[in-house]
């Protein structure tokens, strides 16, 4: 991949200098692994960031026998820097929802570029107090009704990770149960509120294609804000 191309995909890098892009392509690896497929193991040290540059991938937690999903992330996304940064051993499971690509960087050229690059440390700063400030939001949103909630999960991954159809907003078919998880409702309630959310003309679900589109984006910001 190209270094613009690179720094254009993830804005980690916007304002990182051109020399510090071109040196992090030359010790990257680039990986592939087919949808189900875990990515990054829990209890495992952090050895490497890694980067999306297509699907999608889930973050998950062990809590008793099941897993529960934390998080979706798709393409321009990154994962395993706090494993990293703190030098402890993982705490989640990340495990391909599609078939995707990835690039890693080892931990020791990673870090070592933070300090070299002030910029890229900044920005990195910044994306993190930006995720712990999603993560309170989350937080704030856990009295709300499913619906609203919901339509927050919605609007979050189509403005994030969405792509421009003539439909709509295309984002990745998330399994219910994913959803589910992510959004801290049932399964059932998940599914009644897309039922209805494709009975009312805001987005469509194409199992075949694996894609949800999202038809009426402003409906349904507006029915997110309700908060």
């Amino acid at each position: 991949m190209q270094s613009e191309a690179f720094s254009e995909l993830f804005h980690l890098f916007n304002a990182a200098n051109p020399e510090t892009i071109e040196w992090l392509l030359s010790v990257a690896t680039e990986h592939e692994y087919p949808s189900s497929r875990a990515v990054l193991m829990e209890d495992a040290w952090g050895n490497a960031v890694y980067f999306v540059e297509s699907g999608w991938v889930k973050v998950r937690r062990h809590v008793g026998e099941e897993f529960v999903t934390l998080a979706v992330l798709g393409k321009g996304d990154f994962f395993g820097e706090m494993a990293i940064l703190d030098e402890s051993p993982r705490s989640t499971d990340v495990v391909a929802m599609s078939p995707v690509k990835l690039i890693s960087i080892s931990a020791q050229r990673f870090i070592q570029t933070l300090f070299k690059d002030p910029q890229l440390h900044h920005r990195m700063l910044q994306l993190m107090v930006q995720r712990l400030r999603q993560t309170n939001f989350r937080f704030q949103l856990r009295n709300q009704p499913p619906a609203v909630k919901l339509a927050n999960t919605l609007a979050f991954l189509s403005e994030s990770y969405g792509k421009s159809t003539e439909s709509g907003t295309e984002i990745f078919n998330i399994p219910l149960k994913d959803l589910a998880d992510v959004t801290d409702i049932t399964e059932e309630e998940a599914s009644k509120i897309m039922d209805k959310l494709q009975e009312k003309g805001w987005l469509t679900v194409e199992p075949e294609n694996n894609a949800i589109t999202i038809i009426n984006t402003k409906q349904l910001i507006h029915l997110a804000d309700r908060v």
